[in-house]
């Protein structure tokens, strides 16, 4: 696999419930409406989707409740066979594998955690973390040793011996996360792991999840309705509407231009100072004056020095390369809003 290949790249696919599914979406017009397949009796669970995701990449999908985001994930790892269209893992067709070799690749390169913990009441949190290396068959003292690295990593050194009934809610996620990391899988898929946990916990948790990809840089997708979650982890978002992406790109060009009237309604009530940075602002070859800003500065974060500047355009660097200049007055009315 070369440099340049996703991770997991996904063309055209298609996953239609019904009776006979690849019969319909052969005779199906091209066109044909959510709606309409459902008037047929079917459901587009996933309609149409063309999307890749990255070498070291967090994607996070998200949308409504059966907009699709949990069943085009099942569909990366085949937990659902697809109706039409290719899915590719590291250049590998999955639809071609059969069951012994995609059970292979479930077990050493994916990892996966879903909202409920769904942790073994009856070992404790070291046998927990072991149990998918002993489902590979690994022996006892290499798989606790692993286990003991891994709950070390999610910060729960100390309660190796405990049991999930005595964890907290954050304890018990932190635990479904370090069985999953055990593996070492290269993709891992997260299903709204955070979303049953109260406010000041999940955002821990979010902290968390950013510590460990900024140590481990895997490929991630994560799934979530929260769009304040997605902001915070994305590298990408994909918006789902009704089985189809609406829009996939980075936080701050989703904000800044919403591809859709659905997208435009996700975004209406986002601070969008909070959000895009001067990275997306500069405009390349344009050139600018004085003590350059970092591509990675948010608009709220250089607020006191739009206010107080008086520069029209404003240097932006990326690792201490200039990479072009910025608008004040677009940061500005980004900032403040626009007149009128």
């Amino acid at each position: 696999m070369s440099a340049d290949t996703p991770v997991i790249s996904c063309k055209n696919v298609w996953k239609i419930f019904g009776k006979d599914p690849k019969g319909y979406l052969e005779s199906m017009s091209p066109g044909t409406s959510y709606d309409e397949i459902r008037a047929d009796g079917y459901i587009a669970g996933v309609k149409d989707v063309s999307i890749d995701v990255h070498k070291g990449e967090m994607l996070v999908i998200m949308g409504l409740s059966g907009s699709g985001k949990s069943t085009l994930v099942r569909c990366f790892s085949r937990l659902h066979d697809i109706t039409g269209g290719t899915i590719s893992v590291e250049g590998q067709d999955i639809m071609s594998l059969p069951e012994k070799e995609l059970i292979e690749l479930r077990r050493s390169k994916m990892g996966m955690v879903f909202q409920s913990f769904g942790l073994l009441p009856h070992r404790t949190v070291l046998q927990n973390v072991a149990f998918p290396l002993e489902m590979r068959g690994q022996d006892r003292h290499t798989r606790r040793e692993r286990a003991m690295e891994v709950v070390k990593l999610v910060g729960l050194e100390g309660r190796e011996d405990y049991f999930p009934r005595e964890l907290s809610g954050g304890q018990q996620q932190r635990v479904g996360i370090a069985r999953s990391l055990a593996i070492e899988p290269d993709i891992w898929f997260l299903d709204e792991p955070f979303s049953a946990l109260d406010p000041l916990i999940r955002k821990e948790m979010q902290d968390e999840f950013l510590r460990l990809q900024q140590m481990l840089n895997k490929s991630i997708v994560f799934i979530t309705h929260d769009f304040d979650e997605a902001l915070r982890l994305a590298d990408r978002i994909a918006i789902m509407k009704d089985g189809a992406v609406e829009q996939c790109d980075t936080p701050d060009r989703i904000v800044l231009n919403p591809a859709t009237e659905y997208v435009r309604k996700f975004t209406e009530d986002v601070d969008k100072a909070r959000v895009v940075h001067a990275g997306v602002l500069a405009q390349a070859g344009a050139k600018g004056e004085g003590e350059p800003v970092d591509a990675k500065a948010t608009v709220q974060g250089m607020a006191r020095m739009l206010v107080n500047d008086s520069r029209e355009m404003i240097p932006v660097q990326k690792n201490n390369t200039l990479i072009g200049a910025m608008s004040r007055k677009a940061a500005l009315d980004i900032l403040l809003g626009t007149e009128g």
